[in-house]
């Protein structure tokens, strides 16, 4: 006996059966939810209010930004450790299509992350992570090319709204529709 049966019915045997996300995937994927959200709506707004306003508005940005960066990464590093990917519900066109939102989104939010430091550098300005000031790492941009990242890293952000909220959609068809467990596996146990 080789003791590949035992261990794969170890996680089994502790209720791990692979239906469910864990709760480190499940606590990452909501706090990325929040987070861009919350980036979203500051970016939306900070032109409406007075200017102390504004500025503590787009500080908390970045810093947000920052944040989410992170949780990025730590959503990529933990996905592709062996031992955490999830059976998926459904087969064929609808499970490529599933997987190929997923993988746009962490495209995307990468690209947004990487165009939202260029942006910010690109017009001389440091990065603040909650008063943690990071210097720019190269000289200003031409006023062309900061405006050409301004305009990627708007265009991104609608572009990642408008998915995100059709995968929200989608889950939420899972659940109320078909009724299956799409939803029910991505949230936290009761």
């Amino acid at each position: 006996m080789n003791g590949e049966p035992a261990a794969a019915a170890t996680p089994i045997a502790f209720g791990d059966d692979r239906t469910r996300y864990d709760p480190v995937a499940i606590g990452l994927h909501w706090a990325t939810a929040l987070m861009v959200v919350c980036q979203f709506a500051l970016a939306e707004i900070w032109g409406l209010v007075p200017r102390p306003t504004r500025q503590l508005m787009i500080s908390s940005h970045t810093s947000i930004g920052l944040l989410l960066t992170l949780v990025i990464i730590a959503r990529i590093a933990w996905r592709v450790t062996p031992g955490h990917q999830v059976r998926a519900v459904t087969a064929g066109w609808v499970e490529a299509a599933s997987k190929g939102v997923h993988y746009l989104l962490y495209g995307l939010l990468a690209a947004e992350a990487g165009f939202g430091f260029l942006y910010r550098w690109s017009q001389g300005q440091s990065m603040n992570f909650f008063g943690l000031v990071i210097a720019p790492p190269f000289d200003k941009f031409s006023r062309p090319v900061h405006n050409l990242i301004a305009g990627a890293h708007d265009w991104i952000a609608w572009v990642i709204i408008v998915l995100a909220a059709g995968h929200a959609g989608a889950a939420l068809f899972h659940h109320y529709v078909l009724r299956d467990d799409v939803l029910r596996r991505m949230l936290p146990q009761r």
